[in-house]
């Protein structure tokens, strides 16, 4: 017998379809908080897992698509909180959450709390980047705030100690996890701060959950951060941690070892820098000393002899003598010429000149006299300047007998009080010299006449 479905008569299959679209439209993402059982991580890469409280449970699935980036492993019996949609697994008819994220119960209120004290302290200025220090380029002493027994601080020590040994380290000794890690911190904090005895702090400790980390996340925390008088490096958990101290502190690392690196400069570099600077340095004496030497020569080859320098102004004088003897008798001779054509024109317009001739004769050897007592005036004058000048002449000095001392800087020595005993002296004579080494000084011995 044939039967003939009715329009409303539905397949297995559409059923599901309707149920399934009609859980997606009518329920939306929720969060839903049990504990885990019947976990099972597939080879696929999916999770399969219960989720269930007292009373009730529920099938969940969370693709790999998905639990890729979850940084932890669920396990049977942790209590979490999904984000869910409600769905129905076609083929089989079974009802389950398909999970769009995961984390551990409880962590909602932590993230809450945050973002609210986040919120707040960003609203009162502690997170502007206008109260942020710059991280001394050369710190005397690194302090450290950690837990002795932490991993960071190996970390730290042993990057320290690679980039610059010579720089000290203090280690302000603190919990860094747990229930009174807080309030340590806080008091570590405060003894650097009151012992004022390093450069840079750095707070840091290794990654973990938010909960390891939420001693970090604590007003007290943040707000001594906040009040230190010298500069700090947070290097909290790992990279894509983040902490309410990260924001606060001056500088945030993404790691411990990255905040050695930020707070420590590099011997290596530094070595590399002065041995450039040193390089140049060298670079900028040489050429200075080259320009020295060469302004020493010049003045070396301006500088004259007063020997050689007297020499060539009496070599003037001798000439200037000449000329002046020269232009003299050339003075002569013109006005001898002028008188004998003036005689001539005179003798040309009087009829007769005898009478004034014998006059004309005895003005004429008056005046020749007076010009040749005139010009033996002038040479005698002349001599007289030439021998004084000879007189005053260091060289003419030297050749009645005496001697010019000089000192090493070439001085003239005047009087024993400008010499000392074993002080090298060098003695001038007429034709040469002789260097000496004074022995004694004697405290008056004038030369008797």
């Amino acid at each position: 017998m044939n039967f003939t479905p009715t329009p409303n008569i539905l397949a297995v299959s559409a059923f599901n379809r309707l149920v399934q679209q009609t859980l997606a439209s009518t329920i939306p993402l929720t969060w839903i908080a049990g504990e885990i059982s019947n976990l099972t991580r597939a080879a696929s890469g999916h999770w399969y897992f219960s989720l269930k409280d007292a009373t009730a449970q529920v099938r969940c699935v969370m693709f790999r698509g998905r639990n890729q980036y979850i940084d932890w492993l669920p396990e049977n019996g942790m209590q979490v909180e999904v984000r869910a949609t409600p769905g129905l697994y076609e083929p089989r008819g079974e009802f389950q959450l398909q999970v769009d994220t995961l984390r551990r119960a409880g962590l909602g209120v932590l993230f809450e709390a945050f973002e609210r004290l986040k919120r707040q302290l960003e609203e009162e200025g502690l997170f502007a980047a206008s109260r942020k220090r710059a991280i001394p380029a050369m710190p005397r002493r690194i302090g450290i705030i950690t837990s002795p027994q932490a991993a960071a601080l190996r970390d730290v020590l042993t990057t320290l100690k690679r980039k610059m040994p010579s720089l000290p380290v203090i280690l302000y000794p603190c919990q860094v996890q747990g229930a009174p890690a807080a309030a340590q911190i806080v008091a570590a904090l405060n003894t650097a701060y009151q012992r004022a005895e390093c450069d840079v702090l750095i707070i840091c400790r290794g990654g973990g959950s938010i909960e390891d980390l939420w001693s970090f996340n604590e007003e007290s925390v943040a707000r001594a951060v906040a009040a230190s008088p010298v500069p700090i490096i947070s290097g909290v958990g790992h990279e894509t941690d983040f902490t309410i101290t990260d924001f606060v502190a001056d500088l945030r690392a993404p790691t411990p070892t990255a905040a050695a690196v930020l707070a420590s400069p590099d011997r290596n570099q530094l070595i590399q820098s002065l041995d450039l600077l040193q390089a140049r340095l060298a670079r900028q004496l040489r050429h200075r000393l080259f320009q020295q030497q060469q302004q020493l020569t010049h003045l070396g080859q301006r500088l004259i002899h007063p020997g050689k320098k007297l020499g060539a102004q009496q070599a003037q004088l001798s000439h200037l003598s000449s000329r002046m003897r020269h232009a003299y008798r050339t003075a002569s001779q013109q006005r001898n010429w002028r008188q004998s054509q003036l005689a001539q024109r005179l003798r040309q317009q009087l009829p007769s000149t005898t009478p004034h001739t014998k006059a004309l004769a005895q003005q004429q050897s008056r005046l020749q006299l007076a010009m040749h007592h005139l010009l033996a005036q002038q040479l005698t004058a002349l001599g007289n300047l030439d021998s004084h000048l000879k007189h005053l002449s260091p060289t003419a000095v030297l050749n009645r007998g005496y001697s010019l001392v000089r000192n090493e800087y070439g001085e003239i020595i005047r009087n024993t009080t400008q010499i000392s005993v074993n002080e090298k002296l060098s003695i001038y004579f007429a034709d040469d010299s002789a260097d000496v080494q004074v022995r004694k000084l004697n405290a008056s011995n004038r030369l008797k006449k």
